[in-house]
């Protein structure tokens, strides 16, 4: 089995961030601190990947704006995914009862 590091997925890496870059607007994260929290939360779902117990499938890390899961596959390399958590400062919060 290879060895997991953040460069195995500098592919999935390059993707997000071009989309963040491009489609979302997040007044607490500059693209540059994006590309830093990305890699930290790669690191830290391959450590909760490989540290994973028995039966479960995935590794996920997540801040308040990104969420990474790794998840296994049939080969060696795991799937690699990388969620933006929307949100928007206008959505009204439900009337208490």
């Amino acid at each position: 089995m290879l060895p997991v590091t953040v460069n195995t997925f500098k592919t999935e890496l390059a993707q997000a961030l071009k989309a963040f870059d491009r489609h979302i607007v997040c007044l607490e994260k500059s693209p540059p601190d994006a590309r830093v929290s990305l890699q930290s939360l790669v690191e830290k779902a391959i450590e909760a990947y490989e540290s994973r117990s028995a039966g479960l499938r995935h590794g996920i890390a997540l801040d308040r704006h990104l969420t990474v899961i790794l998840s296994q596959s049939d080969t060696d390399r795991p799937l690699c995914a990388i969620y933006f958590n929307l949100h928007t400062p206008y959505h009204k919060k439900p009337a208490a009862p």
